[in-house]
């Protein structure tokens, strides 16, 4: 896996918006809150998605909590099985440091993020979790679209993007 995702951005046709795929086993918590942190952050200048191998019922209401506390909502998402496509459609694909294995493709771009699980957590140890997973999703913002092409800032109390 590389330390960057420029190599894709730089590969990329102008005219399309890159993709990202943040993957965890249960698509539950870390995945959810770093897909909820990029829909809000990019504006619509990036393509989302979250996936699982063995993905659970619900998304964790920990982080459901802590994302609502910076006025992201990610209520309404679900699970969703990591499939083949959703890996070959993705620029990006970021594991959570969870052992998740995704089949490789040339020109896409592998990460793996080492995050603590917030599975059986309360909201309090999820807060963390959370500052980081926005702190990583903002640097992978600026690598996507380095011109600054969603509202790349950092979300306010209120879940509010603020320029820079």
């Amino acid at each position: 896996m590389t330390d960057s995702a420029s190599e894709t951005a730089a590969d990329r046709p102008r005219d399309r918006r890159p993709s990202v795929l943040f993957v965890c086993v249960h698509n539950a918590g870390r995945s959810q809150m770093a897909a909820g942190f990029l829909t809000a952050l990019a504006g619509g200048a990036v393509e989302v998605r979250s996936a699982g191998s063995a993905p659970a019922e619900r998304v964790n209401p920990s982080a459901v909590e802590a994302m609502r506390e910076v006025g992201i909502d990610i209520a309404d998402a679900r699970p969703t099985i990591l499939t083949t496509g959703s890996v070959q459609a993705s620029d990006v694909v970021i594991t959570m440091g969870c052992g998740d294995a995704c089949p490789v493709f040339p020109g896409t771009t592998y990460l793996d993020w080492a995050l603590d699980d917030p599975a059986g957590q309360d909201v309090e140890a999820v807060r963390p979790i959370r500052d980081d997973i926005r702190a990583r999703v903002q640097a992978l913002l600026e690598q996507l679209l380095p011109g600054g092409g969603g509202t790349a800032g950092s979300v306010e109390p209120g879940g509010h993007p603020s320029s820079r």
